[in-house]
């Protein structure tokens, strides 16, 4: 008789399940906040053909509290190659309308953020973000283990795993369970939470190729993006991915897709792309599935959706793995706060309350860039090398800028707008993100010294800003009683008490605004119960 295997048996406080970069970035935010944690990841990790592209500005944020985000800004984006977005009949053929954005080295620097946004395709951001957490045996991350199911009781979650290579089986037992495995997520599945369609799917092939001398060729033409103008399927976006000579060609498969239906050769189609000869080759294609989802629910239990697991949306705006790492911000401190003992009833129940929203938001404004795109007319005058195609370039050229194309590539109300409406917050109405600290918001940036900003000042525990000289002895009390981890910093400079309105200001974890204050509450136990979720 064969001789049974005993599981290995592992322990940990939280299990992550996927290492994309939603799942590594709940990881770094555990390891800042001191949390034991396990990564499971059924991929060997390798990126074969990348879908992200660019780290939006808010995500940017919150690498640098983690410690990468200047790793990320030298993974290998030339500094010197253009940030633009253009569109044209083909790369290198007739220019329609362009929006200049600079270079990462040149643009001037934002009011509103220290970190802007970075370009750092998959296939660069994943493994980096594997270096710095650590993979088996040194580190956390397990490659190669494919979780099976799990059960959840009131102490904990038991998930069963195989690792792959070996065939081994796996138990690993936890005190939470956070799916990070995309938008087929079989954790999602398996606690019954559905994810419904909100539009239509669609079809997408993305082809992946190589082009060395194409940017020499295009000089001061280049651009990040060319969105192509010739329907049918060229009307979307060919992206430099490395800055170099890696390119990526998105291109409409159609309602179906059956090989017959997909069989259109690739490089025929990165030719027909391109208005001159330059040497190509194929890499790979990829056929993908857009759909519009957020899940009913982002917690059963002691499973928690962040990610793709949680929603899917349009990549057109780049907001998807944005969301998703703002997912991560949301979700760690709570977990924290849950796994330390001062959190209220209420506290994990917010993640879902304060992210769905946001999800739903980020999904419609990422359809609606999409829809903009799909709905164009583009008349076939654009093509003509003649005074009728000018003037037809030029008329979509008005309607492009009068439509507000912008936006999909600069939009920062997007990253950075979102306010949190729940019972952790102190509301008190309207107010501008870009110039004033309203609770349930992201807290402003300021310059507090040529390095420092004020968002390092946020991050692990709460943080008391004070523009008075108030004693704030009371509060902190209020937070130590309870033993909720408090910082208070008092902050003379005038530019900043303009920006933050109020004389005190209590900051979350997670950087966004709980509460302020032209004087401290008279039941300060009251306000620490409300933002911790005990009331």
């Amino acid at each position: 008789m064969a001789q049974q295997t005993t599981p290995t048996m592992l322990h940990t406080d939280v299990l992550v399940v996927g290492a994309g970069p939603v799942g590594m970035a709940l990881a770094l935010d555990l390891r800042y906040r001191g949390i034991r944690f396990l990564i499971l990841d059924a991929s060997d990790g390798t990126v074969v053909h990348p879908k992200v592209g660019t780290v939006g500005p808010r995500s940017m944020e919150l690498f640098r509290r983690w410690g990468v985000a200047g790793r990320i800004r030298d993974a290998g984006w030339p500094a010197d190659h253009p940030l633009d977005i253009a569109w044209v009949t083909a790369v290198g053929g007739h220019e329609i309308h362009r929006i200049p954005f600079g270079t990462a080295g040149t643009r001037p620097p934002l009011p509103y953020t220290p970190e802007p946004e970075q370009v750092c395709p998959q296939h660069w951001l994943s493994p980096l973000l594997a270096r710095e957490v650590g993979v088996d045996p040194e580190g956390p991350l397990r490659r190669e283990c494919r979780v099976d199911g799990f059960r959840q009781d009131p102490e904990g979650v038991t998930a069963w795993a195989t690792d792959l290579r070996t065939r081994k089986r796996l138990t690993v037992r936890a005190r939470y369970l956070v799916a990070c495995d995309g938008a087929s997520s079989s954790l999602r599945k398996a606690a019954g939470i559905p994810a419904p369609s909100r539009h239509a799917t669609r079809v997408f092939r993305n082809i992946l190729f190589r082009a060395p001398q194409l940017r020499h060729q295009l000089g001061a033409r280049g651009a990040l993006v060319h969105f192509l103008t010739q329907p049918p399927a060229l009307r979307f976006p060919l992206r430099s991915m490395d800055g170099r000579e890696l390119y990526r060609l998105t291109v409409a498969a159609g309602g179906s897709t059956r090989s017959r239906d997909l069989d259109e050769d690739a490089l025929a189609m990165v030719r027909s792309a391109i208005a001159f000869d330059t040497p190509l080759e194929i890499v790979s294609e990829n056929v993908w599935y857009l759909t519009h989802r957020v899940a009913r629910r982002f917690r059963s239990g002691r499973l928690l959706l962040a990610g793709d697991a949680a929603h899917t949306l349009s990549p057109s705006g780049g907001f998807g793995m944005n969301t998703g790492i703002c997912d991560a911000a949301d979700l760690g401190w709570k977990l924290a706060a849950e796994l330390a003992g001062w959190a209220g009833a209420g506290l994990l129940d917010s993640y879902d309350t304060e992210r769905r929203p946001v999800a739903e938001r980020s999904l419609e404004e990422a359809n609606a860039n999409l829809m903009r795109t799909m709905a164009r007319e583009l008349p076939k005058e654009i093509l003509l090398n003649s005074e009728d195609g000018a003037r037809a370039r030029s008329a979509l050229a008005e309607e492009l800028e009068r439509g507000g194309v912008r936006r999909e590539f600069e939009a920062p109300d997007v990253h950075f707008g979102f306010r949190y409406t729940s019972d952790l917050v102190v509301d008190e109405g309207p107010g501008d993100w870009r110039t004033d600290a309203v609770p349930g918001g992201r807290a402003p940036h300021a310059w507090l010294d040529e390095r420092r900003s004020t968002l390092d000042l946020f991050g692990q525990g709460f943080r008391l800003l004070s523009f008075t000289d108030d004693p704030v002895d009371p509060l902190a009390a209020a937070f130590a009683d309870r033993r909720v981890p408090l910082e208070t910093t008092r902050c003379d400079d005038e530019a900043v008490a303009a920006l933050y309105k109020k004389p005190h200001v209590v900051v979350r974890p997670d950087g966004h605004v709980a509460w302020r204050g032209t004087r401290l509450p008279a039941d300060p136990g009251r306000l620490v119960d409300t933002v911790r979720g005990a009331r």
